[in-house]
């Protein structure tokens, strides 16, 4: 059946004012579509005269027979409010029947971290010696000295790279961009990539990608997420590990040495901070493993 093109008009507001990625508000307008199959089937009404307690049912529905997790239920609640603000605000709706809808409480697990010595580990784990062991080499050290999304390292640009000032210009979730520095580490072998690595693998093919394939185009995620598994099992690196993992690292890193929670969240492009302070839990959990070792009463 074909989409209600109000909820078409809703995703389109939802890029033009909020600025949300294009996966998250593709979700919303699923969820909303589902929600608008829903009544139609239980002959509930429609969209704009929908009551608070259909909603209820609906959430209801999602939890008992499609098994829906707390965050996908959290997700769909965050869609359903958006959506009917929106239909308030165009004056399309009266009232705003999902005003009492609560999120349920999401439990929030702490990420898996490597230590700094795995970390040296996977770095070291590409040949050098070959073009694409170097540009392998390039894209790990990006990805720590930045703390990038997989999707923003794959999609890097090379004129978003700086090696003379020594930063990365990144597209983020929503459009956002942020400045972050590179370091010096991972300026060398960028450098080293793009003065012989990178033409060999393009061969005579022309490409602005920054890291490349012999497709001539840029790597993929699923590519790029089997590469860190296969260096993770040459390094030894016996922890579950994912383009992430790194990005968790580069964070908690940053704060066991003493890095402003504000500068991280900066770095990482997190909207909000309360996202960034599950680092704070992370680095404090390392403090308590390392003094259970070594204190004499741990």
């Amino acid at each position: 059946m074909k989409r209600d093109p109000i909820i078409d008009q809703f995703a389109d507001s939802l890029w033009l004012s909020d600025g949300l990625a294009r996966n998250t508000i593709e979700s919303y307008g699923r969820d909303i579509a589902q929600l608008a199959d829903w009544l139609r089937r239980e002959d509930a009404g429609a969209l704009l005269t929908v009551e608070a307690q259909h909603l209820q049912a609906f959430i209801g529905h999602r939890i008992d027979v499609q098994h829906a997790s707390p965050r996908s239920t959290a997700r769909l609640t965050s869609a359903m409010k958006r959506f009917f603000q929106y239909l308030v605000r165009e004056k399309l709706i009266a009232a705003d029947p999902s005003g009492h809808l609560e999120s349920p409480k999401l439990t929030r697990s702490l990420p898996v971290s490597l230590s700094e010595a795995d970390v040296e580990a996977l770095l070291d784990a590409p040949d050098e010696n070959t073009a694409l062991g170097l540009r392998d080499r390039a894209m790990l050290e990006t990805l720590y000295a930045n703390g990038l999304r997989v999707t923003e390292l794959v999609t890097l640009k090379v004129a978003q790279v700086s090696l003379d000032m020594g930063v990365v210009r990144v597209l983020g979730k929503g459009s956002k961009e942020r400045l972050v520095p590179l370091g010096e580490a991972a300026s060398d072998v960028i450098q080293r990539y793009l003065n012989s690595a990178r033409m060999k693998i393009l061969g005579r093919k022309k490409s602005d990608d920054m890291f490349v394939t012999q497709r001539g185009s840029a790597m993929t995620r699923q590519m790029f997420w089997h590469m860190i598994k296969r260096y993770a099992i040459k390094a030894g690196v016996n922890k579950p590990i994912s383009p992430h993992t790194l990005r968790h690292a580069f964070a908690t890193h940053l704060i066991n040495h003493g890095a402003d929670l504000r500068v991280v969240q900066l770095l990482l492009g997190h909207a909000d901070i309360t996202t960034t302070q599950i680092y704070t839990h992370v680095a404090r959990e390392r403090l308590k493993q390392i003094h259970a070792q070594h204190h004499p009463r741990g």
